[in-house]
Formats: structure tokens, sequence, C-alpha cells
């Protein structure tokens, strides 16, 4: 059986188009935690076949606002505030995880750390790390 946070995070994912278009999907969901997982997709690469910067942004940007969300109130909605994100190496590889992960928890903005991982025959290697701000805020349309 799911939790309440499983489910309120997966309804409110399950509205993300964004995320349906590029094929990603949430693997793992916990009280301030969230895992996002891209199979790889040449329509999604850049011009050297690496899947682009941009959808790795989004990925990563996207878990560490469900994890953010995971410890918000159930009125509430999230929204990232900034970001700094640091590319260590080409995203290439069968699929890329995204764990999203909350650092400092507040009512109204939460620090959280991210990364992205290629996987390839079953071996991680670092391709991004992301610092974010989300904020907490009232439901949205």
């Amino acid at each position: 059986m799911k939790t309440e946070i499983e489910q309120r995070v997966e309804k409110s994912y399950a509205k993300q188009n964004a995320m349906k278009n590029i094929g990603a999907v949430i693997t793992e969901i916990g009280s301030g935690t969230v895992t996002i997982e891209l199979p790889f997709r040449t329509d999604l690469t850049q011009q050297n076949g690496f899947i682009h910067a941009g959808i790795v942004t989004m990925i990563v940007d996207t878990a560490c606002g469900y994890a953010a969300y995971s410890l918000m109130p159930s009125t509430a909605a999230v929204l990232t505030v900034e970001y700094k994100v640091n590319f260590i190496s080409p995203a290439l590889g069968d699929k890329l995880i995204a764990r999203g992960r909350v650092l400092k928890p507040g009512r109204t903005l939460m620090a959280c750390l991210g990364e992205v991982h290629a996987v390839t025959d079953g071996k991680e290697k670092l391709v991004a790390t992301m610092l974010a701000t989300m904020i907490a805020r009232d439901q949205v349309g």
C-alpha cells in the first residue's frame, strides 16, 4: 500500500506533460527524496550524441522539486526558485538516473541536492550535480 506522500507525488507527477514527452518516470519516492529514470533516446541528444544538457537539467530539477514537495503540506504546490548545475561528464548510457534530496527543509524554502548518473551495463557514472532552492506556495491552477 502506498503512503500518502507517494500518492500525492504520483498524482502531481502524472500532470507533468513535459516529463511524459521525454519518457521520464519516477522510480522511488521517500520522505525528502525522489528518483527519476530516463531511458536513453536519440531524439533527446545534442550534436555529439549525448543527452542534451537541458534534458539532464529538467530531470534533476524535477527530482529535487518532488523531493521538496514530499515534505510540504498537502495544500502546497512546489516551484523552483533557483538552481546551479555542474556538468561533470557527458550524458551517455543506457539510461539516466536523477536523484533529488532535501538538504534543509523549511516552511517556505527548501535547499535540495540533485545528482544525475548515466548507467551503462549496470555501472553508474556521475553526469551532473545540482544545488536548488524550492518554494512552497499555494496551489496554482
